[in-house]
């Protein structure tokens, strides 16, 4: 398969994807006003509008295991699904987790700008804005939407769905970092932010 194709199937996938999530969330929030979903699809709407406008990668790990770690980590998120249960907090506090999780997430893809990718690749170093913080900060902010989501919608499918595509996403960050470790501006930045996504932990 070439890359255009390549590229154009991963586009369709996260716009049906997307389409599929926007259409049980927004049905939620309809019947039950909680506004936490809401702040995940648009978290997830970022996605989709990125990565149709991003910019083509100078180096892209063709591997089976970026592959893998890539689809899991992208398609997962928007397989999750508005739960019945009561929620483990109340709508106010995940609301306001989510909405620093988004924060970061859209600070970290406007520094970005059209050099957000899904795959591991280099589409230029950023090393600007909260890249000073942590080498990965969308993906912090992924995690944080994530957990406030679960905390929110309760249930085995999602717990399933959240921790599959966060291992994968954290693998996925190690990988986009062996494919920068060859440009010279990328070591140079690592020598000063040695935080992979959370600053003293990680």
């Amino acid at each position: 398969m070439s890359d255009r194709a390549r590229e154009l199937c991963a586009r369709v996938c996260v716009i049906i994807l997307f389409t599929l999530l926007s259409v049980n969330l927004l049905r939620d929030y309809l019947n039950t006003g909680r506004v936490t979903g809401l702040l995940f699809l648009a978290s997830e709407a970022l996605v989709v509008v990125l990565t149709v406008v991003r910019r083509r990668a100078r180096l892209v790990d063709r591997s089976f295991a970026a592959a893998l770690t890539t689809t899991l980590s992208v398609a997962l998120p928007p397989m999750q699904r508005a739960s019945d249960g009561a929620a483990l907090l109340p709508d106010e506090l995940t609301v306001m987790v989510s909405a620093i999780g988004l924060a970061l997430v859209i600070v970290g893809k406007m520094t970005l700008g059209r050099s957000f990718g899904v795959a591991p690749a280099n589409r230029g170093v950023v090393v600007r804005g909260p890249y000073g913080f942590v080498r990965h900060p969308i993906y912090t902010g992924y995690l944080i939407i994530h957990v406030a989501f679960l905390v929110a919608n309760p249930s085995p499918w999602n717990f399933a769905m959240i921790v599959i595509a966060d291992v994968a996403l954290v693998f996925r960050a190690l990988m986009e970092e062996r494919v920068l470790s060859a440009d010279e501006t990328y070591q140079g930045y690592c020598q000063r932010v040695g935080w992979h996504l959370v600053p003293g932990v990680f």
